[in-house]
């Protein structure tokens, strides 16, 4: 391990990448701390500490405690994963981008080009409504968050929002160019990894000082939080391997082929993607909903569906299950191409034992890959409900009496339906994340290393990334 950190350090390309990508954290973690104009922000952090355990606290985690305090990067990365998510759904019924996702490196800059415009869109969308809500909830008569209310404060906060978004935008895609790593997935870890002392206070405090848990349940805890991450790991390392055979083939005197070898699929092969591309969707409402006034007709409706879908409730589960589980699919559709891999099998000369080269081959393939993605959405599930059962659980209790709310109310812990108030980062989504990223930026130093003949930071049993678009 020494050698190989050592070994870093004397490639020049790699050690730039590695120096270029701490800066850009270290740029993304200053930008956390200043604070946007007009607004009080302890006022707004008491304010928002009260949303602590709903959805909103975990967009807060995935900002690194931004949204929390309003900064000018209060909106983060979720912006562009959205119009990310947007565009991908698009080019499903959409001919012109169907075909500019076909066209290779041309298309791919294409649809990044629509995709930072509409980020920008989403971003004076989503920064006028916090706008918006701010100046409402500084005239109800509670604690005044906004200084001096007004137009000036709504286009100050705008632009400041806005401009924030695309700058966490431009440093992700600068991370993914010219760093190591990819630039998205990095910002989300980074806004993970700074809470963790945060996180460990509160521990502390919950043990030590306001005697509220004992060393029983804080040792239960963790090794919990330690099954999670060689859960997490298990999966993220799990594939399944179809065999390919080669068959001989005589090129001059010399004979090639006659080998075996494997097709390598993995379970998940999304990683964390699946569970924020529904956590953005799962926003919408609540955006909406600031726009909207209470007393009005459509304002009510949007309250009360509100409600339905607040952190916890058995609608917003069931409905967050079902988002992960499309995305799973949907995501892999977009990664992965049977048809194109089924084609690069047979130009090689290889194919399947039992099963015909060509249409025969991608079926089975694509046969296979539902199968296990089915498997690796159900796990992303169970991670992503780890935070909610922690926190909220999963008031089942509130259900209709027809269905049962009275009998779980009766027969249930009451930790599992009202939650342990446990923060964040000790669920499963962060820890899926930092375990997911860690292990794709060391696989890319151990490319890099290994290009360059050095041994990698392991020599035996290579750390095999999971793929991701950010």
């Amino acid at each position: 391990m020494m050698e190989s950190l050592k070994s870093i350090t004397e490639i020049p390309d790699l050690r730039k990448r590695i120096l270029f990508t701490l800066l850009m954290l270290a740029i993304y973690r200053l930008g956390s701390f200043v604070p946007t104009p007009g607004i009080n922000a302890d006022v707004f952090e008491q304010m928002f500490s009260q949303l602590a355990g709903s959805l909103f606290g975990l967009l807060s985690m995935f900002s690194g405690g931004s949204l929390r305090r309003l900064t000018v990067f209060a909106l983060g990365i979720m912006p562009y994963i959205t119009a990310s998510i947007i565009l991908q759904l698009m080019g499903v019924v959409s001919p012109t981008l169907e075909k500019l996702q076909k066209e290779g490196e041309l298309g791919r800059k294409k649809i990044t080009e629509y995709t930072r415009w509409l980020t920008v869109g989403l971003s004076m969308f989503q920064s006028f409504g916090i706008a918006v809500a701010l100046e409402k909830q500084s005239t109800g008569g509670g604690p005044q968050i906004v200084s001096h209310p007004g137009p000036l404060f709504v286009f100050s906060t705008v632009v400041t929002l806005t401009t924030g978004a695309v700058f966490v935008m431009w440093l992700g895609e600068q991370i993914t160019a010219r760093g190591i790593g990819n630039g998205m997935s990095l910002l989300i870890f980074a806004g993970i990894v700074v809470g963790l002392p945060r996180a460990i206070g509160d521990l502390y405090d919950k043990v030590f000082v306001t005697r509220e848990w004992n060393l029983a349940v804080l040792l239960m805890l963790l090794t919990f939080m330690l099954a999670i991450v060689a859960f997490i790991v298990l999966v993220e390392r799990g594939e399944r391997r179809i065999p390919i055979q080669y068959a001989k083939r005589v090129v001059g005197r010399k004979v090639m082929g006659g080998v075996s070898t494997h097709l390598p699929l993995k379970v998940n092969s999304g990683g964390v993607m699946p569970i924020i591309f529904a956590v953005s969707l799962l926003t919408f409402p609540q955006t909406i909903g600031l726009f909207m006034s209470k007393t009005s007709t459509a304002g009510h409706i949007i309250d009360r569906f509100m409600q339905l879908f607040a952190w916890g409730e058995p609608l917003y589960t069931l409905t967050y299950i079902v988002l992960i589980m499309f995305f799973a699919h949907f995501y892999l559709s977009i990664i992965y191409n049977p048809d194109e891999v089924a084609d690069n099998v047979r130009k090689q000369g290889g194919f399947i034992p039992g099963i015909r080269p060509g249409k025969r081959t991608a079926d089975h393939v694509d046969d296979v890959l539902t199968k296990i993605t089915w498997v690796g959405g159900i796990y992303l599930a169970l991670v992503a409900l780890i935070p909610e059962i922690m926190l909220a659980g999963l008031r089942v209790n509130h259900l209709p009496i027809w269905l049962g709310g009275g009998w779980f109310d009766s027969h249930f812990p009451t930790w599992l339906l009202h939650g342990l108030n446990v923060n964040f980062y000790f669920g499963g989504t962060s820890l899926l994340i930092v375990v997911g990223v860690a292990m794709d930026t060391i696989q890319q130093v151990e490319a890099q290393l290994i290009m360059r003949h050095y041994e990698g930071f392991m020599k035996k049993g290579r750390i095999r990334g999971r793929r991701s678009g950010y």
